[in-house]
């Protein structure tokens, strides 16, 4: 490696050709990025600065890719502050030379020098040669001709700011062509026969924007390919995932289903911000073998993925089921999704079971979702739940799986769900507009497109009811108004919302477009209800719950059935306390004082009777208690370093072979000890909160020990 500080401008002159690889991101600075280098501009130049330095330029030189005289230098990293500075450069000449037509001057040296290699044929003609739809908008930039209706936005957009601002700077052309002389660089040649192209990309401190995790990822599959099998698998795989995902959005999504595929594929969730890493893991460890059939599997799963998160699926029902679950923004439900989609593209599940499974999901997230279920066992509930697929009996392994999970895991059944939607505020739940929805288009062979319409409270929210409505509801209204308000009876949907507003029950029936005139099945009662009290509500309410256990329904396996799988499940054996005969003796009170303790840490707190160990969890693991005669010991999910512990009474065992999860141990002997103890132990609990512990090893815990589990 070669690295030196240099100007810009000089560096960008004399015969040669920059050229973006295919496997660099497009050109991604915004119109903000471009007004703080016009800022650093005007800056040096008010401030008569010698030299600005704006980054460095890492390229790959010495003849790798020489077409005749002309050098062609692959950029490593530097394409944003070189493909801006060309659009500043190109804005200026036009506004020095607006026909093109000069030979001599600032504005052909600036074509000459630094967008243009003037003996240059064809393609080397140009100074600075771009990937994908870039390549075409920057020159015909650079040629003067009208960009294409596919153009670059970025492109075009920076370069007409930059035009702007030349043109309202009250500054001389040639004034700011000078300032441009003041950019500094740091060149940095290397030489591929002695520098890794991949590490040194990876450790730039770039100060243009952050890469996602798929450009690494993109960078790491083609980098290190030859220039023939780059363009094949750019070509095959990777630009048709760049366009499935979109060019605005496609770093955000691609990452997002990056994280999926390798749950999928390794039963780990990573966390989004690390994805990178995590394909670097999976990718020489796989069975899949070579880099191209890692690519096209990729590529299959992100098309599954697309498919299904931005409901591009051709089949209608299937298309409608994605929708449906899309609706409920349940994410995490994805890996497992994709696993099932794989299944059914390999012939492996029919159509018709996929669909069930869809429903099967649907029903399983939103009635815990009305029953205030907490939601972050979720990811690992549908991690976990893909490895327990039985290919020869898909839907009953996997209703087995749910019907089976308890406490913060369970499926709600029937007497919870509508016992919970009659009675308590599904107005206050994200889903609420889903739920009047679904319940309206419930068998409709033809949907009511129900988007565009407004939640309505039949019973008006004001606190200052009218006279009229106090009479209806009775001696009671205020009471019943505070119970009912938000419950399901006493909501509909409706595009008459404003019109409707606080009027008495009877005007909203008889009304222009009042509930009389309403062909919607949600509004049955209203048509016909001659009041509207505490009675005709909760009659509703319990009409419209007969529907949604139709809608949601949890389906029920045969006893023996059940029975099955809980004993594969837990590899033959159910464990209780009574299968620790060490919580018999002095361990058994100190246990109990910790059990209790933990169990009252929040609702969200789970716990599982092991064979040689107690867990308690809430996502993941947070605490692991192995029993023995002395006393116990305990294991704690939670980093070392993270845990306020001035007696230092931890240990760290992340590294070592033990039973159960968790990077810290701690023995407790005595009361004395478990009261301290309990403190650690309220801080791994807090810690399963912060954000990055979110992901934190959901499914492949700290090197545990898991026989007999």
């Amino acid at each position: 490696m070669k690295a030196k500080e240099t100007s810009l401008l000089q560096f960008m002159q004399g015969p040669k050709q920059f050229r973006i690889p295919i496997f660099q991101r497009t050109y991604s600075w915004e119109v903000k990025h471009c007004r703080q280098l016009w800022q650093d501009l005007i800056t040096a130049l008010e401030e008569d600065r010698p030299a600005h330095f704006i980054g460095s330029i890492v390229y790959i030189e010495e003849g790798l890719y020489h077409v005749s005289s002309i050098p062609c230098l692959l950029v490593i990293d530097g394409q944003q502050r070189l493909t801006t500075v060309s659009l500043l450069l190109a804005a200026l000449a036009s506004r020095l030379d607006p026909t093109g037509q000069q030979r001599e001057g600032i504005a052909a040296e600036i074509r000459d020098y630094y967008l243009c290699n003037p003996h240059g044929q064809g393609d080397l003609k140009y100074k600075l040669l771009l990937t994908q739809a870039d390549r075409d908008t920057l020159i015909r930039l650079v040629d003067r001709k009208n960009p294409k209706d596919d153009a670059s936005r970025r492109l075009l957009s920076n370069y007409r700011f930059f035009e702007d601002q030349v043109a309202r700077s009250g500054r001389e052309p040639d004034e700011l062509y000078r300032a441009l002389t003041r950019l500094f660089v740091v060149d940095v040649a290397l030489d591929r026969q002695h520098d890794n192209p991949q590490l040194i990309f990876e450790s730039m401190n770039s100060t243009g924007l952050d890469l996602s995790q798929a450009d690494l990822i993109r960078n790491y599959v083609l980098m290190g390919q030859k220039p023939e099998m780059q363009e094949e698998l750019y070509r095959e795989h990777w630009f048709p995932m760049e366009q499935l995902f979109g060019q605005e959005d496609y770093g955000k999504h691609f990452d997002r289903f990056m994280r999926d595929f390798l749950t999928v594929k390794t039963g780990r969730i990573p966390n989004i911000r690390d994805v990178y890493v995590g394909f670097k893991e999976y990718a020489p460890t796989t069975a899949l073998g070579s880099i191209e059939t890692i690519l096209a599997d990729v590529h299959r799963f992100s098309r599954y993925f697309v498919n299904m998160a931005f409901e591009r699926e051709a089949d209608p029902e299937l298309r409608s089921r994605f929708a449906q679950i899309n609706a409920l923004r349940v994410d995490v439900a994805y890996p497992f999704l994709l696993k099932l989609y794989a299944d059914h593209a390999d012939g492996v599940l029919d159509k018709s079971t996929w669909l069930e499974l869809l429903d099967l999901v649907e029903s399983y997230v939103f009635r815990r979702m009305i029953c205030r279920v907490p939601t972050n066992a979720l990811s690992k509930i549908f991690a976990s739940l893909a490895g327990e697929v039985d290919p020869n009996a898909s839907y009953e392994s996997v209703l087995a799986g749910l019907l089976l999970r308890k406490h913060n895991q369970r499926f709600p059944r029937d007497d919870e769900f509508r016992s919970m939607l009659t009675t308590e505020d599904v107005y206050n739940i994200r889903a609420n507009h889903y739920l009047l929805s679904r319940l309206e288009n419930f068998e409709r062979k033809e949907p009511v497109p129900t988007q565009e319409y407004t939640i309505e409270h039949v019973l008006p929210q004001t606190e200052a009811l009218s006279a009229e409505w106090r009479t209806m509801l009775g001696p009671d209204w205020a009471q019943t108004q505070k119970t009912l308000l938000h419950t399901l009876g006493n909501l509909t949907l409706t595009g008459y919302n404003s019109e409707y507003s606080d009027r008495p029950f009877t005007e909203k029936q008889n009304m222009a477009g009042g509930f009389l005139e309403s062909p919607w099945k949600l509004n049955v009662d209203l048509r016909t209800a001659a009041t509207w009290d505490a009675a005709a509500i909760r009659a509703r309410a319990a009409r419209l719950a007969d529907i949604a256990q139709e809608v949601w329904p949890c389906p029920s396996l045969p006893v023996e059935t059940l029975a099955r799988y809980k004993v594969r499940q837990e590899g033959g054996s159910e464990y209780t306390l009574e299968d620790h005969p060490s919580l018999s003796g002095p361990a058994g009170e100190l246990f109990d004082t910790l059990r209790d303790h933990v169990l009252q840490l929040g609702p969200s707190v789970n716990e599982e009777v092991g064979g040689l160990y107690i867990t308690y969890s809430l996502a993941n693991a947070f605490l692991c208690v192995v029993p023995w005669q002395g006393g116990l010991t305990l294991y704690l999910d939670t980093p070392l370093g993270a845990l306020r512990d001035p007696r230092e009474v931890a240990v760290d065992v992340s590294g070592t072979p033990h039973w159960g999860y968790g990077d810290a141990r701690i023995y407790v002997h005595d009361a004395q000890e478990l009261e301290y103890a309990l403190e650690l132990v309220e801080q791994a609990y807090d810690y399963q909160f912060q954000p990055e512990a979110g992901e934190h090893s959901a499914l492949a815990p700290s090197s545990p020990m898991t026989p007999g589990k």
